[in-house]
């Protein structure tokens, strides 16, 4: 018996929706990275990116459990002396639920040149409705 090792050019990528609708934002976020990274197939290795796309949904309905919506912030820096922002989690889910989802799923996918390119396949819409119909996408059930 013979270990088979998938090649970059033979992985088939599918399409999957996620909605976040009143689940926790780091365990949605940790399940798409998951998915983006091509853990849930059989052939799966660490070195050849085989994950799928993902779509998810509702993400101003995601919950912040606890007291993070007023003491985690976002913090990046311009390099620049006293160049500090912060954003509360609280304004951030109120202005832009999609960029805390991005922010949350970038952080569970590896900072390596696969982990870059599997974050081009997220796609995080604010509501129920989204634009990649044509790609015939299926909820995602485990």
């Amino acid at each position: 018996m013979s270990t088979t090792m998938p090649k970059a050019a033979e992985v088939t990528r599918k399409w999957y929706i996620l909605d976040a609708a009143n689940k926790p934002l780091g365990r949605t976020a940790a399940l798409a990275a998951s998915i983006l990274r091509g853990k849930h197939k059989p052939d799966f290795a660490p070195h050849v990116d085989c994950g799928d796309h993902v779509i998810i949904l509702n993400a101003e309905k995601a919950v912040l459990t606890g007291k993070k919506l007023d003491q985690k912030f976002y913090r990046h820096h311009s390099g620049w002396i006293g160049g500090l922002k912060e954003t509360s989690y609280g304004r951030l889910m109120q202005e832009n639920p999609e960029r805390a989802m991005m922010l949350a799923v970038k952080g569970m996918v590896p900072d390596t040149v696969i982990g870059r390119k599997a974050l081009t396949r997220c796609r995080v819409f604010r509501g129920a409705e989204h634009n990649h119909a044509a790609q015939k996408p299926q909820a995602w059930t485990l």
